[in-house]
């Protein structure tokens, strides 16, 4: 979850309140850490439910990183010692999973129009996220690491490209220190690029690093990032070009290229998803129509984060945000414009209410939109065509509030109502449960989200290029 101002740029005054704002943003994100999404498990302390003491070993999904096929020097141009290979050592860590997700993806697609294979990394995890407390991180480490193919498959992890492209094929950090060492590597600090770039919109920033990686004689490049004090956030796509309608622009090349296309889940996150699929199948009467056997044909998953969200909420209106990243879309409904009124970092209770209205849905709010959600989705189909009966909960929520919200939902005729912390887990499935929820989101015919979450947004990236109807994409 980002907090971004609706408008960036616009001169010096803007840009002061802007940075005014990202230091007030960093002491918020310090002394309030949230994640873009808060997985069934978000603790510094081992969850009750989590019935592992420690976290998986993934030891052999390691070795078969290791083994990759484009790991071998021998292999012809343009991959072996004589290919060309950019690690962005300027990536996002410590940050919820889908900050992340967006640089990887962005960044594989970057590299890929540049002619050079991509870098990946292990998921650097920040310790409120992980499910395991620090005394047991894996090999005493400071900070949990996930491998990255764990989480997702397709180029950006290793995988293949399609069938016919030639492109190199990622490699693994540990394999860029054999086939590029540092002495033969070209250093490029962000420095040397972004302040040239500036508040350019979302296609130009990318064109220019192609340029520059494109034509570029060395053969290994090292993009490393600024120091901390003098831009908070060096990545190559940055928090104020991900929260800014800026974005758009890059997204009808983006949705086409292969690293979208060929973006899947990791074979722990489909063993998940298939080991509940059961809980999902429906157990309301029979329709009184022909409809789908699939019960993600027939689902609803909305996205209901509550507790540690209002603060965060209540930040995102002080600063008039907009929507973040994919979630601007222009085709997309339920568009949010920053209302009018008030000053920079000080909004009025007017407008905060309207922002909590769609940032932090009450009860009431969150049944009506389930109920015109579906209305709308149904009414777009030939009638006697779809239905919608199954509902997937993906929250944090529990206790009373949540037994009523079900309990309301029911009487609308949701008979197959799960939640997240409904789904059984293995060791390793728990590492990367926030996957496991996407994905099952990512299937389901409606999807509610929240505009300002990244955790919706790469779930809406996904729907989408999988061709799902923007009507099917909703925001509060």
């Amino acid at each position: 979850m980002w907090r971004t101002h609706s408008q960036l740029g616009g001169g010096r005054r803007r840009h002061f309140w802007l940075f005014c704002g990202l230091v007030v943003l960093i002491i918020f994100l310090i002394t309030h850490p949230a994640s873009d999404y808060l997985p069934n498990n978000s603790a510094t302390t081992a969850s009750p439910k989590i019935k592992w003491a420690e976290p998986p070993t993934l030891e052999k999904l390691k070795q078969w990183e290791r083994d990759l096929p484009q790991h071998d020097l021998e292999l012809p141009f343009p991959e072996g010692k004589t290919g060309r290979y950019v690690k962005f050592s300027n990536q996002v860590k410590r940050l919820g999973w889908n900050n992340a997700l967006n640089e990887i993806l962005m960044n594989t697609h970057l590299a890929y129009e540049s002619k050079r294979a991509y870098v990946f990394q292990p998921y650097v995890w920040k310790e409120e996220h992980y499910s395991w407390p620090q005394a047991v991180y894996r090999n005493h480490e400071s900070l949990p690491h996930t491998p990255l193919n764990a989480i997702i498959s397709g180029p950006s992890a290793g995988g293949s490209w399609d069938v016919g492209d030639d492109a190199p094929r990622s490699i693994s950090e540990e394999w860029f220190d054999v086939v590029c060492p540092r002495k033969e590597r070209r250093i490029i600090n962000t420095r040397e690029v972004k302040p040239v770039i500036g508040w350019a919109d979302g296609i130009d920033v990318f064109n220019h690093w192609k340029k520059i990686l494109h034509d570029a004689p060395e053969r290994c490049i090292e993009i490393e990032p600024e120091h901390y004090k003098k831009d908070f956030y060096p990545q190559t796509f940055d928090l104020w070009l991900w929260g800014s309608n800026r974005v758009r622009s890059l997204w009808p090349v983006f949705s086409q290229s292969p690293t979208s296309r060929l973006l899947g889940p990791s074979p722990i996150v489909l063993s998940a998803v298939e080991r509940n699929a059961y809980l999902f199948n429906p157990r309301g009467p029979r329709p009184e129509h022909p409809v789908s056997r699939s019960p993600y044909d027939r689902m609803l998953a909305i996205h209901a984060r509550r507790g540690d969200f209002k603060e965060a909420c209540l930040h995102l209106a002080k600063w008039n945000s907009t929507f973040y990243s994919w979630n601007l879309l222009e085709e997309l409904p339920d568009a949010f414009t920053p209302p009018p009124g008030g000053k920079e970092g000080e909004n009025t209770p007017e407008n905060i209410e309207k922002y909590l209205e769609h940032c932090l849905p009450q009860f009431d709010d969150i049944v009506a939109k389930v109920r015109d959600s579906r209305f709308d989705y149904l009414r777009q189909s030939k009638a006697g065509h779809r239905t919608l009966d199954v509902l997937f909960l993906l929250t944090n929520a529990k206790g009373e509030w949540l037994e009523q919200l079900k309990a309301t939902l029911r009487e609308d005729g949701w008979h197959t109502i799960v939640t997240s912390k409904d789904l059984e887990l293995d060791q390793e499935q728990t590492e990367v449960n926030m996957a496991v929820d996407m994905e099952i989101a990512r299937r389901a015919a409606v999807f509610v989200g929240n505009g300002w979450s990244s955790f919706t947004s790469n779930i809406i990236h996904k729907r989408l290029v999988d061709g799902k109807e923007p009507i099917s994409c909703r925001f509060y």
